[in-house]
């Protein structure tokens, strides 16, 4: 059975809010666990500070060492994009608005898609977060983006 929260238009001020608004909308039956769901939460969670104030160590615990980052046209490595987050401005240092979002998120089994809105930098992505729960731990394996 696959699970699936979607949320629409959904901003907050802060990643705590972002992301429990977005998941107060999850069903509790089927192959994920509550617990799984608490995972995920804490993941995202952990992914929109980590982008916000360029913390690349916070970004890289959360994410397996073998994920690739693919848009149309570039493929980066983590190390490669890890490497960039520390390099540059942060939206935090800019002043910027916590308004990540939470748009989208499906699980089944050890495996869950997460749809993500990032405004970053002057920019708007779409990321679409791959994550699989190995040895009992959930990890981004994947991320694809886009800019809008």
């Amino acid at each position: 059975m696959t699970l699936v929260t979607e949320v629409t238009n959904h901003q907050a001020s802060t990643p705590e809010a972002t992301v429990a608004g977005a998941m107060s909308n999850r069903p509790l039956s089927g192959t994920a666990s509550a617990d799984d769901y608490a995972q995920i939460n804490h993941l995202i969670r952990a992914y929109f500070t980590g982008l916000h104030e360029g913390d690349s160590e916070r970004l890289r615990r959360i994410f397996h060492a073998d994920a690739v980052l693919k848009a149309p046209g570039l493929r980066r490595t983590l190390a490669e994009w890890l490497a960039l987050v520390n390099e540059r401005e942060t939206p935090q240092q800019r002043g910027d608005a916590f308004s990540y979002q939470l748009l989208a998120m499906e699980v089944l089994n050890g495996q869950a898609m997460v749809k993500v809105l990032c405004p970053l930098l002057g920019r708007t992505y779409i990321d679409f977060l791959g994550l699989l729960k190995e040895q009992g731990k959930w990890l981004i394996v994947n991320k694809m983006y886009a800019d809008l």
